[in-house]
């Protein structure tokens, strides 16, 4: 709600302008209000008045503004925004623009100006027939109140929709283990990690709680246990066999092997460079100095020490039998024997020699070694996986043993020798363990205190699993549990005891005579005066009142008896009261305050809003002509008349400005004032050649002529004695009335020849549409007519006050 008036401040309304995204009205329009006085703005059904009337709700002070204001349903959302307006206004005489945007809070000194529609009234005159009329701001408590009731209802249904669905788990909530006591226990508070934590078991507890399960279902666990060791055992012994097939070709193993072969080559290419001035002696056979003649040299070597006991080779003697060949060395032969022995004992040659027999033992190992380790075949059926992993294992290493060979002889790169695929020895020692594992548990059962605890660790090993199963469901029931909380706290908080307190205490200090004597005055100036207001005053629910009494003599309930125009009367008569007695200078803004009101009480409201205008400014909103006309009659009357304004649905869309006012609401000198404007179009029409156009224009024009003629006669002759929508005759202004004989002839004679061209009788088709210079000399007809009779007039009225 706004904020209340401030005494002695001044606000005026001067136009409301710059209207964006209030329902389908038309962007950027401005609508003149005068800032004193009456303005009426006319606009019929679909005209877009809504729209305006909306506007002001929002941005200045109503009781209600539960109606939204929704943007041009026509548009895409992109197009458009939340809904804004400019208000031209005048504050203590100063002139401003207060710009106003939805969803923000509106500019202060809008709250000086009051607003009252059809909404309005409901928030005066309740629906459930409890007339009463509250206070201004104590409505605010009386909303509270029903906001508290709301949301404790709406939490309330909340709290029972979040009760924990605890079905999901309600088979582990078990209170001998700890997931069960946690179940038992959940609440708001419960620890979602802790929960998370129990629910995750690790592989070594998973396959201890399989452990436990087989052990405690064993029928004869003394000759499954020893069952289960002697497979242990099994799976040992072909790890250790695998183990040391693995070793015959590591990767030490290997490196050492490629570090000495690489060693004899480096040493072996030395030598050879060495000898090659031996070699190269004339006289020497081919491949002399070469492995294979160095392994015949060595051979003499060994024969010599047997043949030639007496000698050291190779001093043997010239004399002497050759070793090898047996024939009788002589000169050249012995030193040529020396000579070799010479060449085979330089420090290259031993070199090489002894770093090819390094190499020897370790590449014999290798060749030499059977990797064709022994499989277990009960693994088969144990673990088929870590069976095909022992086969792909053995294809490995004599691949690997195959390509070592290989690189040992130079045929391939040393980095080509394939990698081992998984080595099984440490799966079938873990595979070994488990067994044992489950044959110290199988022994254990035999023993009662060892199975009693064997059977709890059990239990919390799964219950701990079955909580994975249902985890989200456990954290779902936190959460629920953790809503309730929340929403039991919100419910506990929505009592209206302290605000009845409150607004009975307020009720005490507002409660006033005076509020009273301004409703009964505002009840009795229209028309209402049966009822009256006492000083009764209650606090239901924090509700505080003043009930409104039938005084008749039966008695009964104003919800029983109030007529749907007697309670808008009385909504009315509320709003105007406590305008009295806000002491603000603000102006008001009604819109349709006569909706479902009898003529009578229409002139009564029309007659309060007129006089009302002599004090403030008073705006008017309305679909409705014959109130229009009712409200032009008595704020002229009552001097207080400024402005009468029409919206219209253009093509630029709803709300669309307009100095032209509906026809049928003119005075008779407008609308001969329109009719020329018209057959100046019908004769522009004709002269193009639209004969078509010419003709609807003037045809127009004659149904239109025939109305003048009707206000003529009630405004011009009768001198508004008898006027439609009036509730009486007035007498006065027969004062200046005479009927003569032309009078009667000019009447008929227009009357009767619009007659023909208004209507779409049998006669009227025969009949040709009058030229458009024939339609205007009708229209001066009336206006030489009016102005006769209103020459007449003055000199009659002037006659009759002699």
């Amino acid at each position: 709600m706004a904020a209340p008036a401030v005494p002695q401040r001044l606000v005026q309304l001067a136009a409301i302008k710059n209207l964006l995204n209030v329902n389908a009205l038309a962007p950027r329009q401005r609508l003149p209000i005068s800032p004193s006085g009456l303005t009426v703005i006319f606009g019929e059904n679909g005209a877009g008045k809504s729209g305006y009337s909306r506007a002001l709700k929002q941005a200045c002070r109503a009781r209600s503004k539960s109606e939204p204001i929704l943007p041009d349903a026509r548009l895409p959302k992109d197009k458009t925004g939340p809904a804004q307006a400019d208000f031209e206004a005048l504050i203590d005489g100063a002139a401003c623009d207060l710009n106003w945007t939805q969803g923000k809070e509106p500019p202060e000194a809008l709250s000086e100006i009051a607003i009252f529609d059809s909404m309005c009234a409901r928030a005066y005159v309740d629906n459930e027939g409890d007339f009463s009329y509250v206070p201004y701001g104590l409505d605010i408590l009386e909303g509270l109140v029903k906001v508290c009731g709301y949301v404790k209802d709406r939490a309330s249904r909340e709290h029972a929709a979040h009760a924990v669905q605890g079905g999901a788990f309600a088979h582990i909530a078990r209170p001998e283990t700890e997931v069960g006591k946690l179940l038992q226990a959940l609440s708001a508070n419960t620890s979602k990690d802790r929960v998370r934590q129990l629910a995750q078991l690790s592989e070594a507890e998973l396959q201890r709680l399989a452990t436990l399960n087989r052990s405690l279902a064993e029928a004869d666990p003394k000759e499954k246990a020893k069952a289960l060791r002697n497979r242990a055992s099994r799976l040992s012994g072909l790890a250790s066999r695998i183990q040391t097939a693995s070793d015959v070709v590591s990767d030490a193993k290997t490196r050492e092997l490629q570090k000495l072969i690489d060693a004899s080559n480096v040493a072996k290419q030395a030598a050879e460079l060495t000898a090659k001035g031996f070699i190269e002696q004339p006289g020497l056979l081919p491949g002399t100095g070469g492995d294979a003649w160095k392994q015949l040299f060595e051979a003499a070597r060994s024969f010599a020490a047997e043949s030639h006991r007496d000698h050291v080779f190779p001093n043997l003697g010239a004399d002497a039998l050759c070793p090898l060949c047996q024939n009788a060395l002589g000169d050249d032969g012995a030193r040529r024997l020396i000579d070799f022995d010479a060449f085979v004992q330089r420090a290259v040659e031993k070199t090489a020699r002894e770093a090819r027999a390094a190499a020897i033992p370790p590449f014999e190992a290798i060749r030499g070694a059977d990797l064709n380790f022994r499989m277990e075949d009960s693994l088969a059926d144990e673990s088929p996986e870590l069976n095909a992993l022992c086969s792909v294992f053995h294809q490995s290493l004599n691949a690997r043993k195959a390509s070592i060979l290989q690189a040992a002889a130079s045929k391939i790169e040393w980095n080509s020798i394939p990698a081992f695929t998984e080595n099984p020895h440490q799966r079938l020692l873990d595979r070994k363990g488990i067994l044992e594992q489950e044959a110290d548990a199988l022994e254990k059962t035999m023993d009662q205190a060892a199975r009693a605890a064997m059977v709890k660790e059990q239990a919390e090993l799964d219950g701990r699993q079955r909580l994975f199963g249902v985890l989200d469901a456990v954290l779902e029931g936190i959460d629920r549990l953790g809503m309730q909380k929340k929403l039991k706290s919100c419910i506990d908080q929505t009592g209206t005891t302290g605000i009845s307190r409150k607004s009975t205490d307020l009720s005490k200090e507002m409660a006033t005579q005076e509020v009273a004597d301004a409703l009964n005055r505002e009840l009795k100036s229209l028309d209402v005066d049966e009822l009256h207001v006492v000083m009764k005053s209650s606090s239901p629910g924090g509700k505080t009142q003043y009930k409104l009494e039938l005084q008749l003599p039966g008695g009964g309930s104003p919800s029983d008896i109030l007529s749907e125009g007697e309670q808008r009367a009385i909504s009315i008569a509320s709003f105007l009261a406590e305008l009295s007695l806000s002491k603000g200078r603000g102006g008001i803004v009604f819109d349709d305050p006569v909706s479902s009101l009898d003529h009578k009480r229409r002139w009564k409201v029309a007659q309060r809003l007129a006089h009302e205008a002599l004090i403030r400014q008073v705006i008017v909103f309305t679909h409705d002509v014959a109130f229009m006309s009712v409200l032009q009659r008595v704020a002229e009357d009552a001097g207080s008349l400024q402005l009468i304004q029409c919206i219209r649905r253009s093509p630029v869309g709803y709300g669309t400005h307009t100095p032209r006012l509906p026809f049928d609401t003119l005075k008779t000198t407008k609308r001969i004032g329109e009719l020329r404007i018209q057959s100046d179009l019908a004769a522009q029409a004709h002269k193009n050649g639209d004969e078509e156009g010419s003709n609807r224009l003037v045809k127009d024009g004659y149904f239109h002529l025939r109305m003048a003629w009707e206000r003529a006669v009630e405004e011009v002759l009768l001198n508004g004695a008898i006027s439609r929508f009036e509730v009486g005759i007035s007498t006065k202004p027969l004062q200046s009335v005479v009927v003569e004989d032309d009078d009667y002839k000019a009447i008929e004679a227009g009357m009767t020849k619009c007659s023909y061209f208004a209507h779409d009788s049998a006669q009227a088709a025969q009949l040709p549409i009058p030229h458009p210079d024939e339609f205007r000399a009708d229209v001066e007809a009336l206006e030489s007519w009016r102005s006769l009779v209103e020459k007449r007039k003055t000199a009659v009225q002037t006659r009759r006050k002699q």
